[in-house]
């Protein structure tokens, strides 16, 4: 998952990136709602975090503008007020969900997965597909109820491709998502996490689970139900 945080506040900003790279998202940063608005055009983030108080624009109408250009990532505000109004405030800006200041990092971490999860059309943080199951907020990937035990970027690659199935991810978005910008490798190191990841699920019993659009990236889809000429026989029958 990636992040955009609008905080001008640097011992925030650190703070708040360090809590939620613990929980192995990718954080951008922000000190000015001009420049939030300037990267949440350029990078396709998965939620983005605003503190009311910036420099140049209240942290509100960051929330307008995002929504105005058409940014549909999920947002919270973050903020020192716990009126009633001021949550009142951002919400009808088009805001999410709203954190008062001081707030548990848990808490800030399990908001911002349910936020996302639910964003992407999920209800539970278990993620379902076939014999394959992806736990958002435990992290752990299990194949028939065995454990599947991946590497950091295995699993961030699989999680994305899961939040996003039916949609054709380039390499390009991959590198965004796991390195945020900084120090990106060679693109074919996404082939060779892919190969890894594919690797382990076979093995553990997961086929096919990730297919290849030639020329444009990855993708994963629903399974297509298993065929039962017992089912197909009755269907034929109720017809007549």
């Amino acid at each position: 998952m990636r992040i955009l945080l609008v905080e001008d506040d640097h011992s925030a900003a650190r703070g708040i990136s360090f809590q939620l790279q613990q929980h192995r998202m990718i954080v951008d940063v922000a000190d000015c709602g001009a420049e939030a608005l300037e990267l949440a055009r350029l990078y396709d983030y998965d939620a983005v975090i605003v503190d009311v108080m910036l420099p140049d624009i209240e942290g509100f109408e960051v929330v307008t503008r995002l929504r105005g250009a058409r940014i549909e990532a999920p947002v919270m505000v973050l903020s020192a007020v716990s009126k009633t109004a001021a949550k009142v405030k951002a919400l009808q800006s088009g805001a999410d969900d709203y954190l008062a200041k001081p707030f548990d990092p848990d808490e800030l971490a399990a908001r911002m997965q349910a936020m996302i999860r639910r964003s992407k059309g999920f209800s539970q943080p278990r993620i379902q597909m076939g014999a394959l199951s992806l736990d958002l907020s435990a992290k752990e990937v299990a194949v028939q109820g065995r454990p599947v035990h991946l590497t950091g970027k295995e699993y961030a690659i699989l999680e994305l491709l899961m939040l996003r199935r039916g949609t054709v991810l380039s390499k390009e978005n991959f590198l965004d998502h796991l390195y945020g910008g900084m120090d990106e490798p060679d693109a074919k190191i996404i082939d060779v996490f892919v190969c890894k990841l594919r690797k382990k699920l076979q093995q553990s019993g997961a086929q096919n689970v990730i297919g290849t659009v030639w020329g444009r990236g990855y993708i994963v889809r629903e399974p297509a139900p298993a065929y039962r000429p017992a089912e197909a026989e009755r269907a034929m029958a109720s017809a007549f």
